[in-house]
């Protein structure tokens, strides 16, 4: 298999039953799983997957090396971006696969359509269509004094 090239920065998301996770991504997302690391005991130590040109890694829980999922700690500290071509078709597929939209898409003083998921395994998603270029005195006039930008 050749070796994909790597991102500046590469999120590596963490999943119990990770064989299910990916599974989930694909349906979901539209996921191409590109490698798979199986242990004897059956966990995935590293696989890495791609959605529309953007590459993943993912594992199962490690406990014996510090390596916990969102469901170990109730939630995530995180959240993924993902710019996808169209935010309202990504979102309804995620959703009737199994996901939780916690925002429609909708349009964005910034320039993006965009939506919030949760998946299953507790990783909280972005995923935005840019649809216009705005510049920041366009976006500080459409937000008001909710927020200053600097």
């Amino acid at each position: 298999m050749p070796e994909t090239a790597r991102q500046p920065c590469t999120p590596y998301l963490c999943c119990r039953e990770a064989n299910r996770a990916l599974e989930f991504y694909a349906k979901a997302f539209g996921a191409e799983v590109r490698q798979r690391y199986t242990s004897p005991d059956g966990r995935i130590g590293h696989a890495e997957f791609g959605v529309e040109g953007a590459t993943f890694y993912l594992s199962d829980e490690w406990p014996e090396e510090g390596v916990f999922s969102p469901a170990k700690w109730g939630g995530t500290a995180v959240a993924l971006l993902l710019l996808v071509r169209d935010v309202d078709a990504f979102a309804e597929r995620a959703v009737a696969a199994g996901a939780t939209l916690a925002r429609a898409p909708r349009d964005e003083p910034h320039g993006d359509r965009a939506a919030i998921l949760f998946d299953p395994f507790g990783h909280r998603w972005f995923v935005a269509t840019p649809i216009e270029r705005v510049s920041t005195r366009e976006i500080q006039e459409r937000i008001g004094n909710d927020f200053k930008i600097e």
